[in-house]
């Protein structure tokens, strides 16, 4: 006997789908390379017990009440700022994400973005592609280091310590700003040092992101704080594109306000600010902190056991509005 019937916004890795056709009558939307509009989500979520949503997708009020029976959202990934959890909880729906399993993934890609900023690598990708290299030479693509640098981290959450932990082994100075304080124990064993957001700004050379979206982080990073920067500093934005003001960065990165930054999420994603892409001092990849194997494959299976658990009366492991479990 089937549990409900599960509308998923995109195709996941098959562990997970797995998982919830073997209790329920799963439709999948049918397209890998585009994003549905709110028109086919709302479409394919009709007459649904369960949805699970990637960040991607904006699941509003008018998504929910296509859908009467809806029990649960469960969101493919560790934030949740795509659901209108709000108006989730008003109808009894509960919302669900998939928390811890990323946090070394996209710390993983958090260093690859600044080694890749700091030494050029992806401009001097192109450059040896295009035919370009004749031999070394003493001025060619010159980077900076990284080692024994300062690295500032805004956000010292799970992702954030990841990377400080990271850092450590470059024998790094590494500073923090974070909503709340971590631990003493933390500070200790990270060797990080806490310092109000401006402080942070003007001594770091790596200036990394790892805050969720909220309204008080949206646009944290502007023109003001940019010019805070030294002109020898690099962003790093693993975490939300709207924490950056990204035409602010554009006018920082073209008149050389700071060297450069690396960038994985966008503001109006998939949408870049206009000339950004044409900056050669920006390394712009598409949204892939958490894309290994087998971390998306985790991913879908924590989805999955969340949409089924809720689906089964039981309590699911990773609750974001644990209060209409009450």
């Amino acid at each position: 006997m089937s549990l409900g019937r599960v509308y998923v916004t995109r195709p996941i890795p098959e562990a997970g789908l797995e998982l919830l056709r073997r209790e329920c009558e799963v439709e999948v939307f049918p397209e890998e390379d585009r994003l549905p509009t709110k028109e086919e989500i709302i479409a394919g979520v009709r007459g649904k017990d369960a949805l699970l949503s990637l960040l991607t997708e904006e699941i509003t009020a008018e998504v929910m009440d296509a859908a009467p029976n809806l029990k649960v959202i469960s969101n493919y990934a560790v934030g949740y700022n795509n659901i209108d959890v709000e108006a989730a909880t008003a109808r009894g729906i509960v919302v669900t994400n998939t928390p811890g399993v990323l946090t070394e993934t996209t710390a993983d890609l958090a260093w690859a973005l600044l080694m890749s900023i700091a030494r050029r690598v992806v401009e001097a990708d192109r450059y040896t592609r295009a035919g370009k290299f004749q031999g070394w030479g003493p001025l060619l693509f010159l980077g900076s280091d990284v080692y024994g640098k300062t690295i500032g981290i805004v956000g010292m959450g799970r992702i954030g310590q990841a990377i400080a932990r990271r850092a450590r082994g470059f024998d790094m100075e590494i500073l923090y700003h974070s909503r709340r304080r971590a631990e003493p124990e933390v500070e200790k064993e990270l060797q990080a040092t806490y310092v109000p957001l401006d402080e942070l700004l003007t001594r770091s050379d790596y200036v990394m992101l790892t805050v969720p979206l909220t309204p008080e982080t949206r646009h944290l990073i502007g023109a003001r704080e940019l010019a805070m920067m030294k002109p020898t500093a690099y962003l790093i934005n693993p975490a939300r594109g709207p924490v950056v003001d990204e035409q602010a960065l554009v006018e920082a990165l073209r008149k050389k306000i700071i060297a450069g930054a690396a960038l994985d999420v966008y503001e109006e994603e998939p949408k870049l600010a206009p000339g950004l892409a044409e900056l050669d001092n920006v390394v712009l990849l598409p949204h892939i902190g958490s894309a290994t194997i087998e971390t998306r494959t985790k991913m879908a299976i924590m989805a999955a056991e969340n949409l089924l658990a809720v689906l089964r009366n039981q309590r699911p492991k990773h609750v974001v509005n644990p209060e209409v479990l009450k």
